[in-house]
């Protein structure tokens, strides 16, 4: 007779279904808030860089507006890892309902909330007191390193042959983060009722349009090589994601890029900027939900 701790434990319908919606969980969340995470990190970007130039005299509520709007994309990850959520994502790499230390990681996207509070108190009317340039620098910076250090650490946790297949994973981030938080940017700007001269908004559509054709042509790449490792995998096949590819270009380029060319149009563009980033960063979401899921999956990465 086969001992009582031997003998099988029968399936639990009620525990698996849980353990699926867990992993469906987790699945989604994280690629959502890390999307949302670079988007404000661009925002900032911008936002200081504009500072720093003395480009940015929009006032105190003008610079409020952004800088909060910031926050809270940046803050997202942190307020899901602390959801008393069984599949939430963790935070770099840090549980904070569990006591843990942050990693290196999270103590870097920590000290990017200094310079945010530091421009928050020192933004005044035209914005061209040094302290406040020399703040939204030093934004700039701790957004773009986070930026790129993230970047890496993901990188760092695949296999090999998934890290080949990624080699331009912290450029797309970075592009990424500087179109989106230039949608917000954009937005914001609009909200506000902010005057801007053609001559400065023209450019600025430009290099929106230019980031978007450049971030289309880093993530073809990404494609290809994570098409050409699974190619060299045992057991290659084939998967149903090109409509699904097909429909997150079209929200992630399609729509946001009309919106730019219809901009300054009477009565239509602040609808246009409002149309615009949630299609930019629900677009991105399904692309790299369906890219990590590949990535993940894949025989070259196991």
């Amino acid at each position: 007779m086969q001992p009582v701790s031997e003998r099988p434990k029968p399936a639990n319908p009620i525990h698996d279904a849980r353990a699926s919606r867990t992993y469906w969980r987790s699945e989604w969340m994280a690629p959502l808030w890390r999307i949302l995470t670079a988007s404000g990190y661009g925002l900032w970007t911008w936002l200081g860089l504009a500072l720093l130039l003395g480009m940015y005299p929009v006032g105190r509520s003008g610079t409020l507006l952004p800088l909060s709007v910031g926050t809270v994309l940046v803050g997202a990850g942190l307020l899901v890892a602390c959801l008393p959520w069984r599949g939430a994502s963790d935070w770099y790499g840090w549980l904070p309902r569990q006591d843990s230390r942050p990693t290196h990681a999270a103590l870097l996207a920590l000290a990017t909330f200094l310079p945010m509070l530091a421009v928050a108190g020192l933004a005044r009317g035209d914005n061209i007191f040094w302290a406040t340039r020399l703040a939204g620098a030093v934004l700039m910076l701790s957004s773009l390193a986070s930026l790129a250090y993230t970047g890496y650490r993901f990188r760092r946790q695949l296999s090999p042959a998934s890290q080949s297949a990624t080699t331009s994973l912290s450029a797309s981030r970075l592009v990424f983060a500087g179109y989106a938080g230039g949608l917000w940017l954009w937005l914001c700007l609009l909200a506000l009722d902010a005057p801007v001269s053609p001559s400065h908004l023209y450019p600025w559509i430009l290099l929106l349009l230019g980031l978007a054709l450049l971030l289309g042509l880093l993530e073809g790449q990404a494609w290809q090589a994570l098409g050409r490792e699974g190619a060299r995998g045992s057991a290659a096949r084939e998967y149903p994601v090109q409509p699904a590819r097909f429909v997150a270009a079209l929200f992630t380029f399609g729509l946001p890029c009309t919106a730019l060319l219809l901009a300054r149009q009477d009565g239509i563009d602040l609808i246009a900027a409002a149309v615009a980033v949630p299609s930019c960063l629900l677009g991105k979401w399904l692309e790299r939900y369906l890219y990590d899921a590949l990535l993940v999956h894949a025989p070259a990465a196991d």
